[in-house]
Order: C-alpha cells, then structure tokens, then sequence
C-alpha cells in the first residue's frame, strides 16, 4: 500500500483528498494545527477503510511545523509516495489594509512551506524513481489580486518549472487550481460568500477525482471544472490593464466583505 501525507487535511479540499486516497487504499500522514481533529479524522478513515493514518500536528506558519513535515516526508523507511500540497488561507482586506505579518504569514505557508516540502518530498522520491505531488493553488493564481493571487501564481510557476526539471525522473508535479469551493476557507478568513452566484460553487469531492485524474495523465496544471477552464480561457484574451480592472471591480463584488 502506498501513503500520502496531506497538509491542511481535516477540512474542505484536504479532507476530500483524504477521503478519496484512503477509500482507495492508501495509507496517510494527516497534517493540519488541531491534534484533535487530526485524531477524529484519522480514526473515521481507519474504521472506514481499513487503512493506516498517521497523525502530525503542524503550524506551517511556523519553521518548525515545515521542519517536523519535511522530515516526515525525507523518511527513507517510511516512504511518503504521494504529497498534497494543500494548507493555505485567505486574509480579509485590500492590500495595506491587511497587517504586514499576515501577509508574511501567508507567504510563510503558501509559497516557503511549498517550496521546503515539495523539495523534502520529490528528493526521496527521485532516489525511488517514482512519487507525485499536488500542489493546491487557485484560479486567482491567473489574474491580479492582491498577495493571494500572486501567492498562488508562484505555486503554479514554481510548479511547473520542478516539473519540467524532474521530467524522466518518474516524479510527478502538478498545481491544482479550483475555484471557489464550498469549505470552511471563506468562514475562517471572516469573508462573506451570500453574493457568490451558485454556478461559481464547486463540490470538493468531484475536483478531487478530476485532479487525480489529471495528475494520472500527467498533466502539470489542472483546472478541473469545464466552467473555470472557460473562464480561464476567455481571461487570456483580455488585455492585462483591463483584466487589472475587471479583477478588482470583481473582487470587491465576489470577494471579502
């Protein structure tokens, strides 16, 4: 059996991720800051499907939350074969109306503890030929808004260059971007969602099946949902000082409250 170590793994895109690897058999590390939830959640996979589930409370926010996961992930003994990059939040407020330790918070976990685990994790892979890792972005990744987006941009950059660097190794990247997704993201970051139309809602367990799915096919970019696709499609076509606009007009609309 193989194992997967998810970060940000007891809500929304993460316990998709764990539901679906362990109803298919895998083994998993559950990463996440609430050793109770971890436990709870680690238990009900057990129960349910018969796999192993380990439990590691960890603050990536944090240098010693990332160093206690790259160390799990740099186990030669107990071999993680597949990452997901999934811990991140959103702050609430424009640029400058956002602290700056937050905004350091949100690099911190976004785009260092990426960068700290992908590296740990497609090390001990390359050295076994094989691995994969998912790393979570967003469609915001693709428009200008603020330090999420561009937190997300150099998920999807960094991404895909290790992809391509690691091509023929047998090690897998890909960068993930959904759109919004029913979770408890907006909740924790105070933002309001009552203005976002029903249409733009995703269901976390049918982006997970495509991700997958895309991953198996060796993609190195997945949207997975034919709405955003179009979207992300027709946002290539506008000119950048206009996209600029449209984002924030957007953003103000759909975004914070």
């Amino acid at each position: 059996m193989t194992t997967a170590l998810i970060t940000g793994s007891t809500a929304g895109i993460g316990a998709a991720f764990a539901r679906r690897l362990a109803a298919d058999g895998h083994n998993l590390v559950l990463v996440a800051r609430d050793t109770k939830r971890l436990r709870e959640q680690a238990t009900e996979l057990h129960d349910r499907h018969g796999i192993e589930a380990e439990v590691l409370t960890a603050d990536l926010a944090e240098d010693k939350g990332i160093e206690a996961v790259a160390g799990r992930l740099g186990d030669r003994k107990n071999p993680v074969d597949l990452l997901i990059n999934n811990a991140g939040f959103g702050n609430k407020g424009r640029y400058l109306d956002v602290s700056m330790a937050d905004e350091l918070r949100m690099l911190k976990v976004h785009c260092e503890a990426v960068l700290r685990l992908t590296s740990a994790a497609t090390e001990a892979m390359r050295e076994r030929g094989r691995g994969g890792v998912v790393n979570v972005a967003s469609v915001a990744a693709f428009v200008p808004r603020g330090t999420y987006g561009a937190s997300k941009a150099w998920v999807v950059q960094f991404t895909q260059g290790a992809a391509r660097d690691l091509a023929g190794s047998g090690v897998r990247l890909m960068a993930l971007c959904p759109g919004f997704v029913r979770t408890e993201f907006h909740d924790r970051a105070g933002m309001g969602t009552d203005n976002i139309p029903g249409w733009m809602w995703l269901d976390a367990d049918k982006l997970v099946a495509a991700a997958l799915h895309d991953l198996a096919r060796g993609k190195t970019l997945s949207i997975p949902d034919p709405r955003y696709k179009a979207l992300m499609g027709a946002a290539k076509l506008v000119p950048r000082g206009m996209l600029g606009a449209v984002s924030s007009r957007t953003g103000r609309k759909y975004g914070p409250q």
